[in-house]
């Protein structure tokens, strides 16, 4: 048969009480000083770190990723004649100065006239006098 014993249960309810006082104060306590703590430093190996002192100078970062570069601002160069671009002799990037050209355009509109002007200066090549009144001939020629 078990016998009751008043006096025991009150001391057990007391111990209980000041362990759960006691554990209460711990994690309190535990939660402010893990609340206050900074971040920690990320870790690195040392392997993959260049340990050196400080220098003044200027930093090359290599850096390689995937993908194609687009430019921020394209500046297009308008023309002041219609043309086509027949070559292309600087690239962009390129270091350019106020007399550097940059491509080459061509134009038909503007080459017929020379081709005529060729045409005619053959023409008259063959209807010019013979070899020894030529230097005369185009000096009276271009005399206006």
């Amino acid at each position: 048969m078990d016998i009751a014993r008043p006096s025991n249960v009150r001391q057990k309810r007391i111990r209980r009480a000041l362990y759960a006082g006691a554990v209460i104060v711990v994690v309190g306590f535990v939660t402010l000083r893990l609340s206050r703590l900074r971040p920690a430093a990320p870790s690195v190996e040392r392997a993959t770190v260049w340990i050196d002192t400080v220098k003044r100078g200027p930093m090359l970062r290599e850096v390689r990723g995937l993908g194609t570069l687009v430019p921020r601002d394209i500046c297009w160069i308008p023309a002041t004649t219609e043309a086509r671009v027949e070559r292309l002799v600087l690239y962009p990037g390129a270091r350019v100065e106020a007399d550097s050209v940059i491509l080459e355009l061509t134009n038909r509109r503007s080459k017929r006239p020379l081709r005529m002007l060729r045409f005619r200066r053959a023409s008259q090549k063959l209807t010019s006098p013979p070899c020894a009144c030529r230097s005369s001939w185009d000096a009276a020629r271009s005399t206006p």
